[in-house]
Order: C-alpha cells, then sequence, then structure tokens
C-alpha cells in the first residue's frame, strides 16, 4: 500500500470503509467507548447462536464421518485469518473484512452443499433458497438475543457485504429475504460491495480449495499422484516432494497446502494493488462505482483456481463415498421439509406459532428456515424422532 493514501488515525487508505462514517444501523444505537461499529458486528456475530452452530455443520463430510475434518466453523475461522491478512496488506479495514468472513456462512443447513441443494429443491414452488439470503435473515430477524429488536442489528456495511460479497444482485436474481429487508433499508443492490466485502469473498474461494484437498488427501478419496496434472498445486507438491525426499505424507500435504495459499494470496495482492492503482479510488463510494471488483485474481490464477475446482468436482464431490452421504442427507433433509409442511404443528412451539396452514407458503418458510438452522447431528436426530415410530419422541 502507498502510504501517501493512508488515512493517519486509523493507518488505513483512503478506499477503506471507515467505521467512523459507518452509514448506521437499522435501529439507532448509542456507540461503544471501547470498540468501533465494525468491531461489534464481528463480536456479535461470534456470540450468536448460529455461529456455535458451525462447528456441527459441515462442507463435504457428515459431521459423524471424522472430527479432523472441516467444518464449516473450522472454515469460517481459516476463512477469517485469510481475509485478515489480505485487508491488512491492502490498507483496507480489517475489523469488517473479519466481521464478514465470520458471518458469510450463518445462512448454511446442515450437509453441505447436499443439505442446500435438497431445500432449495423443496421450496422450489415457494421462492426458493439460497444460503446468502439466509445470512441475511439470520443476522435481522431469526437470531433473538436483543430485547429491542430482532437478528443482530449489524451495520449497513456489515449487511452490504453479506448480500454483495460475491458482487452486485439484479432484478432476475433476488432471493425473497433480500428483497423484503432492502425494502425497509436499502443496501444498494446494484452496486459492488466495499473492498473488504470482496476481500472475504476471495478468502472464502482461497480456503475452500485448499481446505478440500487437504481433506480429500486425509478420506484416501484421491491421492497426491493425482494431482500431479491440476495446474500449480501438482508443481508445488512436486517441489516439495523434491525437497524433502522421505519426508512423511503428512507433512508434505501439509507444507504444499501452505505454499499453494501462499501462492494465491500473493497472486490476489499484487493483482488487487494494479487494480487499486488503475482506478485510483478516493474512497469506498469510488469502489462501490466501478464496474468490476478491484479484489481478485490474476486472469492465470483464476485458470488455476478453475482447474482445482474441476479436479475436485471430478474426484471429490462426486465420489461414491460423498455421493452416499450426500444421498442420505438429501433424503433427511426432504423427509424433515415434507412432513413440517403437513403438519406444521410437529414443530417445537416457537416455529409453531409462526406457521401457518398445512402446506401454505408460510408453512415452508417456517420449516425451511427451522431445518436452516439444524447442524448435521440435530437434523439426524430430529429426522428420527419424527420420521422412526420406533425412536423416542423428545
Amino acid at each position: 500500500m502507498d502510504n501517501q493514501t493512508q488515512i493517519n488515525s486509523t493507518g488505513t487508505a483512503i478506499y477503506a470503509s471507515d467505521p467512523e462514517e459507518s452509514r448506521g444501523r437499522l435501529h439507532a444505537e448509542p456507540g461503544s467507548a471501547t470498540r468501533t461499529p465494525f468491531q461489534r458486528d464481528r463480536d456479535r456475530v461470534i456470540h450468536s447462536a448460529a455461529f456455535r452452530r458451525l462447528e456441527y455443520k459441515t462442507q463435504v463430510f457428515v459431521n459423524h464421518e471424522g472430527d479432523h475434518f472441516r467444518t464449516r466453523l473450522t472454515h469460517t475461522l481459516e476463512v477469517a485469518q485469510i481475509a485478515r491478512s489480505i485487508a491488512r496488506s491492502l490498507g483496507l479495514n480489517e475489523d469488517l473484512a473479519e466481521a464478514l468472513a465470520l458471518a458469510h456462512d450463518l445462512g448454511h443447513p446442515p450437509f453441505g452443499h447436499a443439505g442446500e441443494d435438497a431445500l432449495a429443491e423443496a421450496m422450489g414452488d415457494f421462492g426458493g433458497f439460497d444460503h446468502n439470503a439466509q445470512t441475511l435473515a439470520v443476522v435481522t430477524r431469526l437470531e433473538s438475543r436483543y430485547p429491542e429488536f430482532d437478528g443482530l442489528n449489524l451495520t449497513w456495511e456489515t449487511l452490504e457485504g453479506i448480500v454483495k460479497h460475491n458482487g452486485p444482485l439484479g432484478a432476475e436474481f433476488m432471493p425473497r429475504d433480500i428483497a423484503e429487508y432492502v425494502s425497509r433499508h436499502d443496501l444498494e443492490l446494484a452496486t459492488f460491495a466495499s473492498g473488504e466485502a470482496q476481500a472475504a469473498a476471495i478468502a472464502d474461494d482461497i480456503a475452500y480449495n485448499n481446505h478440500d484437498i487437504d481433506d480429500g488427501l486425509r478420506a484416501g478419496l484421491f491421492h497426491m499422484e493425482d494431482l500431479s496434472d491440476v495446474p500449480l498445486i501438482g508443481a508445488i507438491f512436486a517441489a516439495v516432494l523434491s525437497e524433502y525426499p522421505g519426508l512423511d505424507q503428512g507433512r508434505i500435504r501439509h507444507e504444499a497446502i501452505r505454499r499453494l495459499i501462499g501462492e494465491m494470496v500473493s497472486d490476489c495482492l499484487t493483482e488487487s494493488g494494479q487494480r487499486l492503482k488503475d482506478a485510483a479510488p478516493a474512497s469506498v463510494g469510488d469502489i462501490r462505482g466501478l464496474d468490476h471488483p478491484v479484489i481478485a485474481f490474476s486472469e492465470p490464477l483464476v485458470d488455476v483456481d478453475q482447474g482445482i475446482r474441476g479436479f475436485l468436482f471430478d474426484n471429490m464431490y462426486r465420489h461414491y463415498r460423498v455421493n452416499r452421504m450426500t444421498s442420505k442427507a438429501r433424503r433427511v433433509v426432504q423427509d424433515l421439509f415434507g412432513l413440517l409442511l403437513a403438519e406444521p404443528d410437529s414443530l417445537p412451539p416457537r416455529w409453531s406459532k409462526m406457521a401457518g396452514e398445512p402446506g401454505s407458503e408460510q408453512t415452508a418458510r417456517v420449516a425451511a428456515d427451522y431445518i436452516a438452522g439444524m447442524t448435521d447431528r440435530f437434523a439426524l436426530d430430529e429426522h428420527a424422532r419424527l420420521i422412526d415410530v420406533q425412536a423416542r419422541t423428545s
């Protein structure tokens, strides 16, 4: 970062989000004497029930498959670390980047992508299901901690980043929870989000690919030699094996993953630094007003990223062992949704009060909210209680 672009009082660049200039919260609150608004957002996310549940929500492997695979929580912490590093290097606000990284997966249902796909299919006639929209629902209405408002009452900047971290939203793709919220609190969906939100999004991509390679190797779904033709990662593994002949496989894996993360972060910083120099934004508003993201990979690294994703799709996400887990997970979610839609009086009291008539859209949305908040373990237990006639009902 060019020191001439720094603000002396905060040490961040002029294009960074300034907590002192936050657009505030939907429900006005007095400020804190010890924390900035973005630091308070971060802390509210960490203390939320939805954040705690991430420990028992999985990425690819169902929770009981093993303790050493990533969960949504461990993934989230990895994303937060990478996001802070990128934000610090580019002069962005670290606290906002961290808050967004910590919040980005709060809306994911149990069982990873299998659970989301099943819930999206079940909600097909009722407005659909989108995990980003569900994250917004969690932090604006489903968390119930404070006496004066539902949700966490996060700042405008954090809510904007949650909704738009993957780019602007057009009218052709407008999940219902987002449309309903912005009708009373405009998040300016047609623009890009802040640099901090973009940093959190690319940190998610970096963490995702790397930990799936790590978990896939740990699980024996593929082997190091299978990676030899994968862009960049194949060369990295070859270099580590050459430098450390005879090193045990666990250390080889860790060193290669460490280097891959470093390469991806380094590329992001170089490309983003050049984009920021070219755009010369004088404020965070200038970043929002651009027609392209400023935090990004170079074109060669985009190709690498796609190559890694393609390998993982073929060799991990479609592996028969994963297919068996996802098939079971899909059936659990479908069974739960179908039963709760038809029999909303089977919902716990807090949820059944919000439901409507059996089969109605209102009931469908309540059932989806309830299921999306479940951990893998709770979903399996609830399925047994509701579906298995021989299981205990409480």
